[in-house]
């Protein structure tokens, strides 16, 4: 053999190795490469699977839906049998004010490619209203092992979480630490934190009022009692409410369609819910939990122009998680999901080629 061709072996062999690590998943990231721009063929909001009711540990139904995993053709034209389990189930988690139709561009991209879960957060979306007192990110945590232990009771998981949902996953971190290295192979903290936050800023795009912290928790408690009242008056100022979506949702200038889309999920969350999950973020302190992440691959994504959980919170999580990553998607704002979609969709696929590593070597 020449050294030419030896050299392009050993150069073909590693980036088999760091890409993917298997023939299969050298064949699962073609098909991934191929639906590259799906989301942007598909209306918003459009992608849906029959609805599946998880029971939370207080008794608030759950709504799930799950896209089961869809073998590739044979070379015969045949597909393998529909459903069958995959290496590993992805399980998204959305955050405040939204709910799962948040996931459009990442569920066009990584459908039938992956197994992956998509679920509302209790009182958002099509999910159950919390029971009183239970508005919290802890119970939202204890709400994640649930959806695990009914939808995935088997097989590896990777986590991903947009802002709430990012709380969400530190939450089952701090109270289940064994299911990481276990169970959950692998994580996405997308545009969150875990601790620090400045609740007012979270609150710009609903309410978009110029307040301190202090007087944003007096303001969300007053509000929070004529939630009907404040309902009718988002209604009534609904180009103020898409100016502010667009403001603090978006870094740069997106198509009309992504803000009316985020401008439509966060008015169709009762403002009652708003004020219900708001104290939660102020006393959110869970840094101390967040190194039981580096057990698994870690992504860590945020826009240098996110208004709500800036820049500095996915920093400080990288410091907190050794071996963690941290993509920074210059100029994009909060919806960095949306706003940025193929960055992110790539960064998920480098974590998603990691975790199967990670089992492969087991």
């Amino acid at each position: 053999m020449s050294r030419t061709r030896k050299l392009l072996g050993v150069a073909a062999g590693a980036a088999g190795v760091a890409v993917a690590g298997t023939a299969v998943e050298v064949a699962r990231r073609r098909r991934v490469i191929a639906r590259r721009g799906a989301g942007d063929v598909t209306p918003l909001g459009s992608l849906h699977a029959p609805a599946q009711t998880v029971v939370a540990s207080d008794g608030v139904p759950l709504h799930v839906e799950v896209d089961e995993y869809a073998p590739p053709k044979t070379r015969g034209g045949h597909r393998g049998k529909a459903g069958a389990q995959p290496a590993l189930t992805i399980v998204f988690c959305h955050g405040y004010a939204l709910n799962l139709d948040c996931w459009h561009f990442q569920r066009a991209g990584y459908r039938g490619l992956v197994r992956a879960v998509y679920y509302d957060q209790r009182s958002h979306g099509r999910s159950g209203k919390s029971t009183r007192g239970h508005a919290t990110i802890d119970q939202l945590g204890h709400d994640l092992k649930d959806v695990l232990d009914e939808v995935v009771p088997d097989g590896p998981v990777v986590l991903v979480g947009h802002s709430m949902g990012g709380m969400t996953i530190v939450a089952l971190a701090e109270h289940y630490p064994e299911l990481f290295e276990d169970r959950v192979v692998g994580v996405a903290l997308i545009s969150t934190t875990a601790g620090g936050l400045d609740p007012s800023r979270i609150l710009l795009p609903m309410v978009p009022l110029s307040l301190g912290s202090g007087l944003a928790h007096r303001t969300m408690r007053l509000l929070g009692r004529g939630h009907r009242a404040i309902d009718g008056i988002r209604r009534v100022g609904k180009d103020v409410a898409m100016v502010a979506t667009d403001l603090f949702a978006f870094g740069d200038a997106v198509p009309a369609a992504y803000v009316r889309f985020v401008d439509e999920m966060l008015a169709a969350t009762p403002f009652e819910v708003v004020a219900e999950f708001f104290p939660s973020f102020g006393s959110l302190d869970k840094f101390h939990a967040v190194d039981v992440l580096s057990r698994v691959p870690t992504a860590i994504i945020c826009g240098t122009s996110d208004r709500l959980t800036s820049i500095g919170h996915s920093r400080k999580l990288k410091v907190h998680i050794d071996g963690a990553t941290l993509l920074e998607c210059e100029g994009a704002g909060h919806m960095v999901i949306m706003e940025r979609h193929d960055q992110v969709n790539a960064e998920l696929d480098q974590l998603i080629a990691a975790a199967a590593a990670a089992v492969e070597s087991r």
